[in-house]
């Protein structure tokens, strides 16, 4: 009997997962349908031109090992 009841348990907690993602896809849908804007990061000019990539000796033995 505990089995049975464990599935029962399972199976409404399966349900109402899929009700709570059903929720949310809807309201993620109202917020784009209203216009939401993403959220900018606020970068500095000179950030922005700086290097980034380095190809120090940490970079190049992964290439090394990996042959590329």
């Amino acid at each position: 009997m505990d089995k049975i009841e464990d599935k029962k348990d399972r199976a409404l907690d399966r349900r109402s997962f899929f009700r709570a993602s059903s929720g949310a896809a809807v309201v993620a849908a109202a917020a784009i349908a209203t216009g939401a804007e993403p959220a900018i990061a606020a970068e500095s000019e000179t950030e922005r031109k700086k290097a980034r990539y380095k190809e120090t000796e940490h970079v190049k033995t992964f290439y090394r090992v990996n042959r590329y």
